[in-house]
């Protein structure tokens, strides 16, 4: 049986998609290159919007308890605390918390969820032609197998072939020369319940814990110039410079089990849909690692794309629908590159006029408690709204395109239950009865029925817990499913 959709990419992205459009009863087939699932990842965190997806993916399961609680970075120079900066849960009522946890294991987690909806990743798996038309693509792979779908999406990294076979521009800019990367265990009495940081004229410096007493190493170095370093090179290179850049304190590298050496790259696709084929995550936007914001955003773009290709897959809103995913998701992506950017260049600022900015006005600004709130909010994507794009509106808040907080809640029989617990792959109607029988009569079997505990308007809820409308969904439904 041939796929509603095709998925090229069996990271988190493309794992987070399929996962998403099962729920929805979409059928699909995931794709990847590569011979078998990676077990190291640059990727290390998660901010509670990543959370909160994978919650309503139902794949969070087991993650917090895996993770490292660690919320807090202190900026040293040398061995003098400079800054110190808090996070955690910036008041936005979510029950799913942030995580410093691997990628890898996010994506195990991803699979396992995948697995029990029936589905699985083809590894080794290249695609190496697609040709579409206006009722699918033709995806040819590797091995001379041919696959035809209704929907090609591209959530295959930054050298997405899906992107290049499609025509889509990538256009962008170098930010910064070589960075190090290394996971390893050390002999230190650096506090495992934070993460370190080291300003130094040669380059900024940064410590994480992660689980399994492992630490992440990142190290900002130009003048490690070997053309194609081995991976025993960069672990030399980071066993040199620790003890140099943080003044002993950031103790020594005993044993590495993973190390890479990367450059940081600022692009963002000139569109994220040809026809029938779309792009999702870093094949949209690659930006600096600074913030976390990588997986996240593209966690996100996965679950937006999935509600409103399985509305127009089941013929209950036309194409006009999926304009929608680039309006809504791309302003956020450009803001992410925006923000992103400028932390690697506070980082790696080298010059007189640069580290005088950083280390005497920006570090005193964000030891405010102002600042840190701020930041804590920023990172977490918590406050993304959509009210400017085509589904959004005016009004009293919440206004359409608005996240909805994880409210507490009934079910129609009196058991207690959360919003966004009840949102895996379905829509919610808030309150009113009438509400719930026009949006299902509209929406079909994907509409739950709640009941606040608190007092609330009556609402629709999207599948991406954002508010669709308030009062009668009718007119919006219409106008939206066109």
């Amino acid at each position: 049986m041939e796929p509603d959709v095709l998925i090229a990419g069996a990271g988190p992205v493309g794992l987070s998609l399929a996962c998403a459009l099962l729920q929805h009863g979409v059928s699909v087939r995931v794709i990847d290159r590569a011979p078998g699932p990676a077990t190291t990842s640059r990727a290390n965190f998660v901010h509670a919007r990543g959370s909160e997806v994978l919650d309503r993916l139902d794949a969070l399961t087991g993650l917090p308890e895996e993770s490292v609680r660690a919320m807090t970075i202190t900026t040293y120079a040398g061995d003098r605390p400079m800054m110190r900066i808090r996070f955690g849960d910036p008041g936005l009522h979510t029950a799913a918390p942030p995580m410093v946890i691997s990628q890898a294991r996010v994506e195990t987690r991803l699979r396992d969820r995948l697995a029990e909806l029936g589905g699985r990743p083809e590894w080794g798996s290249a695609l190496v032609s697609v040709d579409q038309n206006a009722d699918g693509v033709t995806a040819v792979l590797g091995d001379g197998r041919t696959v035809r779908t209704r929907w090609l999406v591209g959530c295959d990294g930054t050298g997405s072939t899906v992107r290049k076979l499609a025509g889509i521009g990538f256009p962008g800019v170098k930010v910064s020369e070589r960075f190090l990367l290394v996971d390893a265990t050390l002999d230190t009495t650096l506090d495992r319940s934070g993460t370190s940081g080291w300003v130094h004229p040669e380059g900024m410096l940064g410590a994480m814990p992660m689980p399994g007493d492992q630490w992440r190493l990142l190290a900002y170095d130009p003048a490690f110039r070997h053309d194609k370093p081995t991976e025993e090179q960069i672990v030399e290179r980071m066993r040199r410079i620790l003890p140099e850049r943080t003044s002993g304190i950031g103790g020594r590298l005993l044993e590495a089990s993973w190390a890479s050496l990367f450059s940081v790259h600022r692009r963002l696709a000139d569109t994220y849909r040809q026809g029938r084929i779309l792009l999702a995550g870093d094949a949209a936007h690659a930006h600096a690692p600074f913030g976390g914001q990588g997986m996240l955003t593209g966690i996100g773009d996965a679950e937006n794309l999935a509600w409103k290709l399985a509305l127009v897959i089941g013929g209950l809103a036309g194409e006009r629908l999926l304009d929608t995913y680039e309006a809504e998701r791309r302003p956020l992506a450009t803001q992410v590159l925006r923000g992103s950017t400028a932390a690697t260049r506070m980082n790696i600022a080298s010059g007189p006029v640069g580290r005088f900015l950083r280390d005497r006005v920006m570090v005193p600004v964000f030891n405010l408690p102002v600042l840190q709130r701020w930041a804590t909010y920023t990172t977490s994507q918590l406050w993304v709204s959509y009210r400017r794009g085509p589904l959004g509106g005016r009004g009293g808040r919440p206004r359409p395109g608005d996240r909805i907080p994880d409210l507490a809640c009934e079910r129609p029989d009196g058991t207690r239950t959360r919003l966004h617990a009840e949102l895996r792959g379905r829509w919610v109607a808030v309150g009113d009865r009438d509400l719930f029988e026009a949006a299902r009569r509209r929406l079909g079997e994907h509409v739950v029925h709640l009941r606040p505990v608190e007092v609330l308007p009556a609402v629709l809820v999207r599948p991406d817990a954002h508010l669709a409308c308030k009062g009668d969904p009718i007119g919006w439904l219409d106008g939206a499913l066109a």
